[in-house]
């Protein structure tokens, strides 16, 4: 009787497991208990501290990022922030390299060996005015003349053609049109050019003061 009993139980249950078979959906998903397995959820967690650390981190412009890896690498691996401050006593602006480079007049020995340099200087030459001069003549006592090409924005203006061509004259009137023999020396060589510019009464009398 008890073993009748024991198999009438069984197929029961079985019966209960195939009823149960059949009402899950096929993308039903399995059911969890529920108390969450310990390596489950600590894997659920460092996933979660991972998508907040790279959407901080996408968040971060390029500088901020850089910022953080330094700080994360000082903390873990020890050191000091100035051992990663770059030093910037070799930095150059394009200005100064323009500055280091120049040339007054170009010619076919200062173009035959030319690096990035000297390309930049050039490119900055190209785009000047030869026609007339800009003068500084601040030093004319001394017999010491400063001449540069004129720009586009003074061009534009008419400084140096339509008003007086010393840097800090604008005088309009009686302007008299000079040729001068331009003696300078530029990266230890001497050279000579000969410029043209416009200047009012007062600034040429300052050109050729020792000529009088």
């Amino acid at each position: 009787m008890a073993t009748g009993s024991k198999y009438l139980s069984d197929f029961v249950l079985q019966m209960r497991i195939e009823e149960d078979a059949l009402l899950i959906k096929p993308f039903q998903k399995a059911k969890q208990g529920s108390v969450v397995h310990r390596q489950f959820a600590a894997e659920e967690c460092d996933r979660e501290e991972a998508r907040k650390r790279r959407f901080h981190l996408i968040s971060m412009d390029a500088y901020e990022r850089h910022k953080k890896f330094v700080h994360d690498y000082i903390l873990y691996y020890g050191g000091k922030i100035e051992d990663f401050r770059r030093s910037g006593v070799n930095d150059k602006t394009d200005l100064d390299v323009i500055r280091e480079n120049h040339r007054f007049l170009w010619n076919e020995e200062d173009e035959a060996d030319m690096n990035w340099e000297k390309r930049l200087a050039k490119k900055y030459y190209d785009k000047l005015f030869k026609e007339y001069c800009i003068a500084d003549l601040s030093r004319y006592k001394e017999n010491k003349f400063g001449f540069r090409w004129r720009h586009e924005k003074e061009v534009i203006s008419g400084k140096g053609q339509f008003s007086c061509g010393n840097k800090h004259c604008d005088e309009t009137e009686g302007l008299k049109s000079w040729e001068v023999n331009f003696g300078y020396i530029e990266h230890g060589e001497k050279r000579n050019a000969l410029v043209k510019l416009r200047l009012c009464p007062e600034c040429s009398y300052k050109l050729n003061f020792h000529h009088r």
